[in-house]
This record gives structure tokens, sequence and C-alpha cells, in this order.
């Protein structure tokens, strides 16, 4: 599948199936995520790939949604504060979130590729992750990936209102 055909048909799952994710299929949406760039490639991102289920138990404490509990499993995409570029002018922004993001995004179109689905969830309590999974404090959570197979009985593809871009493109 061509790249924009990928990115036009994957959306924002919201029921999965029970069954387990294989380990390959895994293992390949991480190595896609680790061959994200990143600021001067300092690559400040962590991953953490939870199956257990009463680790599951505990990270759906931090967001309370009854479809998130679905999911046989969850990728927690992390900000490594210590490792991550910082802006040397007047600013100091640190790049580590732009760096995680684009992580992120390759951990979406791998999944999509495989044949699983996600959903980019940011509205956690990180406070509650941080503890259920005992991150440490230079490590910041920046998204949680529900991932698994689609429960296409349950699951509604939403139709996608985009911009068109003549509305966000300015040439000069």
């Amino acid at each position: 599948m061509r790249l924009k055909n990928l990115i036009e048909n994957r959306y924002s799952v919201r029921a999965y199936m029970p069954q387990p994710v294989e380990a390959e299929k895994v293992n390949y949406i991480l190595d896609c995520a680790r061959l994200a760039p990143s600021a001067c490639n300092y690559q400040p991102w962590v991953f953490y790939v939870v199956t257990d289920e009463d680790a599951i138990e505990k990270i759906q404490e931090s967001y309370n949604r009854e479809w998130f509990k679905s999911a046989p499993m969850h990728i927690i995409v992390c900000k490594d504060s210590e490792q991550s570029w910082k802006r040397k002018s007047t600013d100091n922004k640190d790049f580590g979130d732009v760096d995680a993001a684009i992580a992120a995004e390759h951990i979406c179109l791998a999944a999509a590729e495989t044949g699983l689905g996600t959903c980019w969830v940011c509205n956690f309590d990180p406070h509650i992750l941080r503890k259920a999974l005992d991150i440490p404090a230079h490590l910041e959570a920046i998204a949680i990936f529900p991932l698994g197979y689609i429960d296409e009985e349950k699951s509604i593809c939403p139709n996608k209102n985009r911009k068109e871009l003549n509305e966000i493109t300015k040439w000069i």
C-alpha cells in the first residue's frame, strides 16, 4: 500500500479483539519507531510495552474508558529529558516532545501497515501512569497507544474531515 493510502485508511480505533498480538508484529512496529528521525539524532525516547494483565489494569486507571480496556496491549511512548536536544538560542526549547511524537506516529503507521489498530491517547493522568509503571523522573509519558486487532463489528471509522491544502499552505 502506498503511504498516502495507508494514512487515509488509518483511523483512531476504539474497539479491539481480545486476541494477543504476535511478537513479530510488535517488534516490527517498535523497530519502525526506533528508526524515526530526531533532533541531532539523539533518539530521546523509551517505549513501554505493556502486556501483563495486572499492569494493563493499573494503566487503565490513568484513562478510564471502557473501549480502552478492550485492547490486549498498550505501548507508552516516553520522552527522555536527559537525552533530548535543547535549542541553544534564547528559549532553550526541549525537542524531546517533538522527537517522541515523530516516533509515536511511526507506531501508528506501522500498526496500520500490519493490520492492527491504535488510538493516540493523550488525555491520561500522568501521575497515575507514572506510578503504575514506575516511570523514572527523567522520563515523561507523551502518549499511550492501545494496540490490537480491530473489532470490525464494533469499530466505527469516522469521517475524517481535513482542511484543504490551500487552507493550510503558505507559498512564499
